[in-house]
């Protein structure tokens, strides 16, 4: 291993060279207390930028470990610590002034998330980033890279240690991180699926912003739902507590129906201070669902909501290459189940309408339906599944029959009308649904095979991920739209990664369950790092793992094993 000044008198004797020269540089360099780790040169100024790493011994950091004592605590003081570093890297004069002078460093919005950029330990703190080497042309600017490489990085990394970091702030972020896990876990003892605090504030400042609207009215908790939870590093916080069970959401529209919604499907991550949802919390096992109109299904049980379809064509393991509106919902349903989600959480704006109700004058006019509308079912999947199911509807009072919970937005503000969803249902009733035997709730295993998860084209794997809502992977271009629970592109190059990984479990005897869990068990013992090497990588919950592989035109599954 050469030093620093070894690195900058190799690079600087490069000036002119043709940018291949560069791959002399590949190895590792150190700096006092830290090592600069280059693990990939990139071929041309063109190609991917190179993979550089730097490892900070503990006592040059010197950042205590109470601050990354559990797997909370550490995805907040790491969110943190990227954030500072790419803040440090963009206030370094003489970078960015040009493409190949770039630091890329993966950090993420308000949510914070677990990710292979960064890890910390009893020995060392390792920061993973890329670098666009300088060229002009494909000719080496090797006085520029020198000071990039042993200038300009040593002296961004300096902004994480401790002595430098604001630290109130980085405290700050760590136990809004742990608080988080730790009121989720307090929802599921005190039988609830989401918690919003009083004082948040939930609207964005645009669809295409996630900053917190000015001017926004506070969230306001119901009288009726009001609950207190004890934090750890926080004290008592007051707010709306949502129970088991289902609830509906109503209001007029441009009320806040769909924007309280929309907190509680990102309340399964924690947010970053001053976001304004930092204390929304949802449980982790919650799944937002939609209607995707020629999405691929894959061998799904439909039969307890599709049923009878003309030609004798079967729904107890149903296949479609383009399916409808109703049909891609109930395979949503039928796939969370399937993989143990606990809470749905559905906008009737994005479902279709005859997957959600049936009239009672459609139900007289068309008597050979196919379809059992998710009113027929959504009490069974509460009190046989213990599944909850949270829904938005401004329009299907028929709902009002079947809720344990009625929430009405006016203004912003939530008021708890239970009381009187109950007397307007019993004044107005619905006509009782035919009686018939209902096909079992329970979702059927099913068994990927390893051929499903081979991205080779031409023999090079393919598998990119173009931006938030698609995946590149093998022929496939895999559309996740219906995935509104991701987040970041990070995550969507993580599950392309955990796809590729998943053939050594697809053994045609490993369920899609098990097969998730396996996958989420390996990226949380062995780091995400360890998946695929690359600083570009945030942790997917199973459900979004299970939805990409849902919608893989290719999935093949063993059909036998049933």
């Amino acid at each position: 291993m050469n030093d620093l000044g070894a690195l900058a008198a190799l690079l600087t004797s490069l000036e002119g060279r043709s940018y291949g020269a560069y791959k002399q540089i590949k190895g590792t360099w150190m700096g006092p207390g830290f090592a600069l780790i280059i693990d990939h040169v990139q071929s041309d100024p063109f190609a991917t930028p190179s993979l550089v790493c730097l490892r900070v011994a503990r006592e040059t950091h010197g950042i205590p470990a109470e601050l990354w004592a559990n797997r909370e605590r550490k995805r907040g003081l790491l969110d943190y610590l990227l954030r500072v570093f790419s803040g440090a890297v963009e206030a370094c004069p003489g970078v960015g002034s040009g493409r190949s002078c770039e630091i890329f460093v993966d950090v993420s919005g308000p949510e914070m998330l677990e990710r292979s950029a960064a890890d910390i330990g009893e020995k060392y703190l390792s920061l993973r980033f890329r670098v666009g080497l300088p060229a002009k042309g494909r000719r080496i600017l090797g006085r520029a890279a020198a000071r990039l490489m042993t200038e300009v990085l040593p002296h961004a990394l300096s902004a994480v240690y401790w002595p430098n970091l604001a630290q109130s702030e980085a405290r700050l972020w760590v136990e809004l991180s742990e608080d988080h896990a730790h009121l989720q876990n307090e929802l599921t003892r005190l039988g609830l699926v989401a918690f919003v605090a009083d004082g948040s504030i939930l609207p964005r400042a645009s669809g295409v912003s996630s900053k917190p609207l000015a001017g926004a009215v506070p969230f306001a908790s119901p009288p009726e739902l009001r609950v207190e939870l004890r934090t750890k590093n926080h004290g008592t916080i007051s707010g709306m507590g949502l129970p088991e069970g289902v609830t509906v959401i109503t209001g007029g529209g441009f009320h806040g129906k769909t924007t309280l919604l929309e907190a509680i499907e990102l309340g399964i991550y924690p947010h970053v201070p001053d976001d304004g949802r930092e204390w929304v919390v949802t449980r982790p096992d919650a799944v937002k669902l939609r209607s995707e109109d020629g999405r691929a299904v894959s061998g799904v049980y439909l039969t307890p909501f599709i049923h009878d379809l003309p030609l004798g064509i079967s729904t107890d393991s149903f296949t479609a290459a383009d399916a409808s509106g109703s049909t891609s919902l109930a395979a949503a349903i039928m796939e969370a189940l399937e993989v143990e989600a606990g809470v749905l959480l559905i906008d009737e704006d994005t479902a279709a309408t005859n997957m959600l109700i049936r009239d009672a004058r459609m139900r007289r006019l068309v008597e050979k339906e196919t379809i059992v509308p998710l009113i027929d079912r959504v009490r069974e999947m509460h009190c046989e599944l213990g599944v909850s199911t949270v829904i938005v509807t401004g329009g299907s009072g028929d709902y009002l029959d079947v809720a344990d919970r009625v929430l009405l937005l006016e203004n912003y503000r939530v008021h708890d009308v239970t009381q009187k969803a109950r007397r307007v249902a019993a004044e107005l009733p619905r006509p009782r649904p035919e009686t018939r035997e209902l096909a079992p709730l329970r979702p059927r295993p099913r068994y990927p095979l390893a051929k499903s998860f081979d991205a080779r084209v031409r023999g090079r794997e393919k598998v990119a991920a173009r931006g938030l809502r698609e995946l590149v992977f093998g022929k496939e271009a895999i559309s996740l739209e219906g995935l509104e629970q991701l987040v970041h592109p990070s995550q969507v190059r993580a599950i392309g990664a955990l796809m590729k990984y998943a053939a050594r479990y697809a053994d045609g005897k490993t369920s899609l369950k098990e097969l998730v869990l396996a996958l989420e068990a390996d990226a949380l013992a062995l780091g995400l790092y360890s998946i695929e090497a690359s600083p570009e990588l945030a942790l997917p919950r199973r459900f979004e793992v299970a939805g990409v592989i849902n919608r893989l035109r290719k999935l093949i599954l063993n059909l036998n094993n049933r």
